[in-house]
């Protein structure tokens, strides 16, 4: 099971990745763009996610992904059960997404790891 602290590592592994604290939870951003958030109870991450994926992610894995109705409706970005995550190597993926999405096209593309 993954937790607050892999995510932690391997968010920080990526590119140019800072942590920073922010409305009281740590955010994991790239040229000062989030592309991950740990909840204040460290059971859950937010990440990026198109929204025209969000809602098949849901529908696929609801004990996996989710989103806080009336809070994170009209954001791109969906929340993940950590507890669910399959392995790190899943966790990995899912951030290594999500950072894609929130850093400079050049980088992004420069960074070849999968």
């Amino acid at each position: 099971m993954a937790d607050a602290d892999d995510v932690r590592r391997i968010a920080l592994c990526l590119p140019e990745a800072v942590e920073k604290l922010a409305w009281g939870m740590p955010s994991f951003r790239v040229h000062g763009k989030s592309f991950a958030w740990l909840a204040e109870d460290d059971a859950s991450i937010s990440v990026k996610c198109p929204m025209s994926d969000r809602d098949e992610l849901i529908a696929a894995e609801p004990e996996k992904f989710f989103i806080r109705r009336g809070h994170d409706d009209n954001f791109a970005w969906v929340r993940v059960r950590l507890a669910a995550v399959e392995d790190l190597d899943e966790l990995r993926a899912i951030l290594l997404d999500s950072w894609r999405q929130a850093a400079p096209r050049q980088l992004a593309a420069s960074y070849e790891d999968a």
